[in-house]
């Protein structure tokens, strides 16, 4: 059976340096009938849960730390048995959250495999210093969490991002990817990595 995406948005808020946001999450499932993955957890573990609807979900992987799309992670995990895995680096970002560390580790060039189709793991710090993008190659798509959006890369106002780093981690990993790339991203609509090209190339 070919792997698929399955998708929902949740909605909550963001809080960082002191201030508190509302925000809309996407929440990216990638696997089968029988299989998946969980990208990032924001909101609402029912609403993820539903999504999931049953399958054995091998792991929930967070792109990176910030509340919005961790929040729910070990909640999450212990719902549906599986291990939360987070970028080293953002260690700091997540403590912030949460007391207890992640179940697991992620790191550049791992591959996950899951329902026939293999994720690839993309150190791409900026946004936050152990920001990760996956990257499906036989779906032809890419999920970059908050690293590129449409119209550009993600917000570095903020404590642990750095502007001059998000735009070397979008040129290096992900303009490197075929055009006809399909982004999503971790808020608002899809793009494509040759779309967003024009204005970072």
């Amino acid at each position: 059976m070919t792997a698929r995406i399955d998708h929902t948005v949740t909605s909550g808020t963001f809080s960082l340096d002191g201030e508190t946001f509302d925000v809309d999450n996407n929440v990216w499932v990638v696997g089968d009938d029988d299989e998946c993955v969980v990208i990032d957890a924001p909101h609402d573990v029912g609403a993820i849960t539903g999504l999931v609807a049953g399958r054995r979900v091998l792991a929930v992987l967070c792109t990176h730390g910030h509340d919005d799309h961790v929040r729910y992670a070990p909640d999450l995990g212990a719902a549906v048995g599986a291990p939360v895995l987070l970028h080293p680096d953002d260690a700091p970002v997540w403590a912030l959250t949460h007391d207890t560390p992640p179940d697991g580790a992620l790191s550049d060039g791992q591959e996950i495999p899951v329902a026939g189709t293999t994720l690839r793991v993309l150190h791409t710090p900026g946004h936050a210093p152990g920001a990760v993008c996956f990257y499906a190659d036989e779906l032809g798509v890419v999920f970059t969490g908050d690293t590129l959006f449409q119209g550009g890369p993600g917000a570095t106002g903020r404590s642990f991002s750095d502007h001059d780093t998000i735009l070397t981690s979008i040129r290096t990993k992900l303009l490197t990817l075929p055009d006809e790339t399909v982004v999503k991203t971790g808020h608002g609509d899809d793009t494509t990595i040759g779309a967003e090209r024009a204005g970072l190339g």
